[in-house]
């Protein structure tokens, strides 16, 4: 085991700036290298902490042609940070490749708590979180009724990520397969200024997105089936 070697996963604000932890910015201050998912991005808040550090994109483009490279430079003894343009590293974001190459080849791998956006919508929703499953992003087209089909009958809190100009078809969707008096919770620009949580129905959310105007990434949470 080269434990003298180790890529960090630091979690980034996901819109409060002031949601960055003490341990994550001497972290990224102490690093040889910042791995980005958007460098223009992770650059502003490095500049906002004021932390002047070497930085290289590591995007869903690139991951798989760039973990070979960077396990050998890790193995040279470069210290690296991998963060994303907000929140954990890995949920749904570039990461899970490069983790599962370190420890293969015996690097260690930090990953530091922080941001993500699904656990204070999760928690905020008022529905049970002692058993939850964290679906992420919908398949946008091939498998995406086949595994809305599955969760049908699934009785823990379903939670998922959303964009906004897909927000009204996943909802509708929802309560096709769900049924339309299936309690959930839609959140967005969580942390933000223009932070919003609303409950109801799926029934009742779907006419609120109808004509309400769509803007900022959405978290979904779905009670479970009772």
């Amino acid at each position: 085991m080269q434990e003298e070697t180790s890529l960090f996963l630091v979690p980034t604000p996901i819109g409060n700036l002031e949601d960055i932890t003490l341990r994550a910015i001497r972290v990224l201050k102490e690093v040889d290298v910042v791995l980005a998912e958007d460098t223009r991005t992770s650059g502003k808040l490095l500049h906002h902490l004021g932390i002047d550090k070497r930085m290289h994109s590591h995007h869903l483009h690139n991951e798989h042609k760039a973990v070979a490279h960077l396990v050998e430079r890790l193995k040279g003894g470069e210290k690296m940070a991998l963060v994303s343009d907000a929140g954990t590293p890995g949920i749904s974001d570039p990461g899970f490749l490069l983790v599962r190459a370190c420890l293969q080849e015996g690097i260690k791998v930090e990953c530091l708590p922080g941001a993500t956006a699904f656990v204070p919508a999760l928690v905020k929703s008022g529905f049970s979180s002692e058993r939850f499953t964290f679906e992420g992003f919908l398949p946008v087209k091939k498998g995406r009724q086949t595994r809305l089909e599955s969760l049908k009958n699934e009785e823990r809190t379903m939670i998922f990520y959303e964009s906004p100009h897909r927000i009204l078809k996943t909802l509708t969707q929802f309560a096709e397969y769900f049924g339309p008096e299936r309690q959930a919770s839609v959140s967005r620009e969580l942390t933000k200024m223009f932070e919003e949580t609303l409950n109801g129905s799926l029934e009742e959310l779907v006419k609120i997105f109808t004509t309400k105007a769509i803007k900022g990434e959405f978290v979904l949470v779905v009670e479970g089936c009772k």
